[in-house]
């Protein structure tokens, strides 16, 4: 049971060189036609890679982008919150109302807090 080399000295596989890829003779042999299919669809893997690639860091782009305006957006809610807070102030309202000439005045009692009782209709 033992195997039998050709009495040849060659054995039966060529070597593949670079002669023969760029003669075009190792594209055209059987072999190569018969794993055609799978070099396609590994060409299409790597091309839907690649793709895959572009869209996921231009969703980050986008993402980065929208997280800044978040960040100034967030900054400008503060300060006019501050402001309105300013604006909001009793001396500065008193200063308001005299600067725009209306007879108002402050109050000088505190507010009082009114309780009204439900009277039920019978």
């Amino acid at each position: 049971m033992s195997v039998e080399e050709p009495k040849s000295g060659k054995s039966k596989t060529r070597r593949i060189g670079l002669k023969s890829f760029l003669g075009g003779s190792l594209l055209a042999s059987e072999k190569a036609l018969k794993h055609m299919p799978f070099v396609f669809f590994i060409a299409f893997l790597a091309i839907l890679m690649i793709s895959n690639r572009y869209w996921s860091e231009k969703t980050i782009r986008k993402m980065e982008a929208v997280q800044d305006s978040i960040k100034e957006l967030r900054a400008e809610s503060v300060t006019y919150e501050t402001e309105l807070m300013k604006m909001n102030r009793p001396s500065e309202i008193v200063n308001k109302v005299k600067a725009s000439g209306l007879d108002l005045l402050e109050p000088t009692e505190p507010a009082r807090k009114l309780n009204v009782e439900n009277l039920e209709e019978e």
